[in-house]
């Protein structure tokens, strides 16, 4: 059984999250409701959950304003909000789940789901992380990467190329030994950066910055700064072109 509190500053919205928990997630036991930061806080406090449903966006304490004050965040955190899209692509990066309101019941259960699978919240780090994300963009942010050693924490702008491995992928660093993610090309390709990362052809996405040279052909090659020969599919050719200016 897992133990759950809900900070909202929205009635309805805790209502309805409330009841999709009872109906459809019979394994958490919610201990509370809150309606701002302040009561959050206490709460958190006082009941010691094991996952707190987080509202972003609420009056006088936002939700990233609170957890700055709780000294220990010894809990799975998972946000919950109705828009802000900068702000999503922060929480992903720093691999926090989150349910968009209207809470989809599949999501939900998903984010219950992956909340039983980790042994290790890693909640503290990873607000550093978001936190840092949030201040600075993306291009001079970090990204935790899940790996079978556990969650890594990485800089965006060190990543040189990422090739899929089924289900997994395999990176390359600048600064680190190369790594395998559980996590989908896919997964990576919706969440990087697409000013700074491109993908080649299925199994590849490279770091813009890291190109030593475009090799012609059909679709072509990278060279890549560490060596490596990326090949380009005839479709993403000219796409990569035009991002620098090549004539064909």
């Amino acid at each position: 059984m897992l133990s759950a509190i809900i900070i909202d500053d929205e009635q309805k919205g805790r209502l309805a999250l409330r009841e999709k928990l009872r109906d459809y997630c019979p394994e958490v036991r919610l201990l509370g409701e809150a309606a701002d930061g302040a009561e959050g806080l206490k709460l958190i406090q006082e009941q010691k959950p094991e996952i707190v449903f987080l509202d972003i966006e609420m009056p006088r304490m936002s939700g990233f304003e609170m957890l700055h004050m709780l000294p220990q965040k010894d809990f799975h955190l998972i946000f919950t909000t109705a828009y802000d899209q900068y702000a999503i692509k922060a929480i992903r990066y720093a691999a926090f789940d989150y349910l968009l309101k209207p809470v989809d019941i599949e999501e939900l259960k998903s984010a219950i789901g992956r909340v039983r699978e980790q042994w290790q919240e890693h909640t503290e780090e990873k607000l550093q992380v978001l936190q840092q994300n949030l201040d600075t963009g993306a291009r001079q942010g970090k990204i935790a990467i899940p790996t079978i050693e556990g969650l890594l924490f990485f800089n965006i702008a060190d990543i040189i190329c990422l090739e899929a491995k089924s289900n997994y992928t395999a990176i390359s660093f600048s600064n680190h030994p190369a790594l395998v993610a559980s996590r989908t090309l896919k997964d990576f390709e919706e969440l990087l950066p697409t000013d700074l990362f491109f993908r080649t052809h299925h199994s590849h996405i490279i770091n813009l910055q890291y190109i030593k040279r475009y090799i012609r052909g059909e679709g072509g090659q990278i060279e890549l700064e560490n060596g490596a020969y990326v090949t380009v599919s005839r479709r993403k050719k000219e796409e990569l072109l035009k991002k620098f200016r090549y004539k064909k």
